[in-house]
C-alpha cells in the first residue's frame, strides 16, 4: 500500500500543455488510495477538460470562486479546499503560475488556495527552454523553494516548441515516485526496523481444543500502521485473529501457539531497532496434547499444564541496540506489577492497561493506557481509541530513541 493512501490530494492544475498528463496523474493517486480534488485555472481547461478529471478523481472540478452561470450556486471556498488537503501538488507549474506564487499575486481560485493551505506544497515546473533558463524562472523557483515548498524537477526532452532540452514536466509516474519518497525520508522512523506482537496464541490440547484467550490483536495491529505510516519496516507477527492489514510496509507473520511466537520473535529480533510485544501470548500449555479428539467419557477431565516460554523476558536477555516494550494488562496491583515486569524483564518501556478501567483490555475499540519508561517516569492517558493509544505509543518512542 503507498504511502499516499487515505491522504486528501489537491492537484493544481495551470495552463500548460502539459496539463493533459494530469488524467493520468489523477488516476494514479486514486490507485494509491488517496482521496483527490483537483482545482484548475480558467485557461488550463482549454488543455484538459474538467468533466475528464473530475470523472477520475469523483469529485468535482473547482475552476473559479462561484459558478456565473447559475443565479443559486454556491462560494467555491479556497480556505475550505487548502484545509481539506493534507498535500497539495500544483501540476503542470507555469512560469506565470509561479511568478505569481512567489509574488502574493491572488487572481484566480488556485492561486488564492495555494495563499490559504496549511499543508505541504509540491510543484512540477513545465515551459519551454528558454523560459525555464531564465533568471526570472529560477528567482522564483528559489522564492518558492525558501517558502518550504517543494520542487518536483523539470526533466530534459523534446518540447511543445520543437525544442530539445530541459523544461518537460515529470511524467505522472515519476511524480507519484518523487513524492512518496520525499515523504517517507521526512518519516521520524524511515530505516527504522520495528518487530510487533499481537493477538492471542492458542495452546492445543488435542486436534479440535485449545487453550487460549479474548483478545482480539486489534491493539498490535495498531501499533503497527502506526509505525509504518511513520517510515518504519514492520514484522507483525500476530497470533489468530481477524484483523486485517495492507501496507508496503508491514509484513504479516501468522503463527498460531506461543512456541511459534517464540521462534519467530528470535529471527526477527537481531535485526530489529525497536521491538513492541503487545501479543497476549498464553502463559502455560498442555503437557501433553492429545493425537486424537478426547472422548466426553468422564465427569471430569484433568489436564497437566507447563509453562510457556517467556518471550519478552527472553529478548529482554539478548537485547543489544534494540529499544524494547512490552505490555501489562493487570487487574490488580497494578503500577507495582508493572514496574516489577520492566525490571524484570530488562525491558526500555512497559504500556500499562487495566481490567478495571471500563473501555480498555480485549475486543474493545478503545484502551486506557499508562506508560513507565526505564527510569519508572509514569505517563497517563485518558481513554482513546486504539488506533490514537499506537499514535501516542510510537511517539513516546520516537521521543526515547532520539534523546
Amino acid at each position: 500500500m503507498s504511502i499516499i493512501s487515505g491522504k486528501n490530494i489537491l492537484l493544481g492544475v495551470s495552463a500548460g500543455i502539459a496539463a493533459y498528463k494530469t488524467a493520468s496523474l489523477v488516476r494514479l493517486f486514486v490507485k494509491a488510495g488517496a482521496h483527490v480534488k483537483v482545482v484548475m485555472t480558467p485557461t488550463s481547461k482549454e488543455f484538459v477538460t474538467p468533466l475528464t478529471l473530475s470523472t477520475l478523481s469523483k469529485n468535482p472540478v473547482y475552476s473559479s470562486f462561484t459558478n456565473e452561470d447559475d443565479d443559486n450556486s454556491v462560494w467555491n471556498s479556497h480556505v475550505d479546499l487548502g484545509l481539506w488537503a493534507d498535500i497539495f501538488i500544483i501540476a503542470p507549474a507555469t512560469a506565470n503560475t509561479l511568478s505569481k506564487m512567489a509574488n502574493g499575486v491572488c487572481d484566480n481560485l488556485l492561486l488564492a488556495t495555494y495563499l490559504s493551505a496549511k499543508c505541504p506544497v509540491y510543484f512540477a515546473p513545465t515551459m519551454d527552454l528558454d523560459m525555464y533558463k531564465h533568471e526570472s524562472t529560477h528567482k522564483s523557483f528559489n522564492v518558492l523553494k525558501s517558502y518550504g515548498n517543494i520542487m518536483i524537477p523539470a526533466t530534459s526532452g523534446e518540447l511543445a516548441s520543437g525544442l530539445v532540452g530541459e523544461g518537460r514536466m515529470a511524467e505522472p509516474e515519476d511524480i507519484l515516485s518523487f513524492l512518496e519518497n520525499d515523504i517517507l525520508d521526512k518519516l521520524p522512523l524511515r530505516g527504522k526496523k520495528v518487530l510487533i506482537t499481537a493477538g492471542p496464541t492458542y495452546e492445543a490440547i488435542d486436534p479440535v481444543r485449545f487453550i487460549g484467550n479474548h483478545s482480539s490483536g486489534k491493539m498490535g495491529f495498531e501499533i503497527a500502521k502506526s509505525a509504518a505510516n511513520l517510515g518504519a519496516e514492520v514484522v507483525l507477527i500476530s497470533g489468530p485473529t481477524h484483523q486485517k492489514v495492507t501496507h508496503g510496509l508491514i509484513q504479516v507473520i501468522p503463527v498460531v501457539s506461543a512456541e511459534d511466537m517464540y521462534h519467530e520473535a528470535h529471527k526477527y529480533f537481531p535485526e530489529t531497532d525497536v521491538a513492541i510485544l503487545s501479543a497476549a501470548v498464553a502463559d502455560f500449555k498442555p503437557k501433553q496434547i492429545a493425537a486424537q479428539k478426547i472422548k466426553k467419557k468422564e465427569s471430569a477431565l484433568t489436564i497437566e499444564l507447563e509453562k510457556t516460554k517467556d518471550i519478552l523476558a527472553s529478548l529482554g536477555t539478548i537485547k543489544k541496540h534494540q529499544f524494547l516494550v512490552g505490555f501489562a494488562l493487570e487487574t490488580n496491583n497494578e503500577l507495582e506489577n508493572a514496574k516489577d515486569k520492566l525490571k524484570k524483564k530488562n525491558l526500555n518501556l512497559i504500556v500499562l492497561n487495566s481490567l478495571n478501567d471500563k473501555g480498555a483490555g480485549f475486543k474493545t475499540e478503545t484502551n486506557k493506557v499508562t506508560f513507565i519508561d526505564a527510569k519508572e517516569f509514569i505517563t497517563e492517558y485518558p481513554l482513546k481509541s486504539k488506533a490514537a493509544v499506537a499514535n501516542d505509543l510510537l511517539l513516546e518512542i520516537i521521543k526515547q530513541i532520539d534523546a
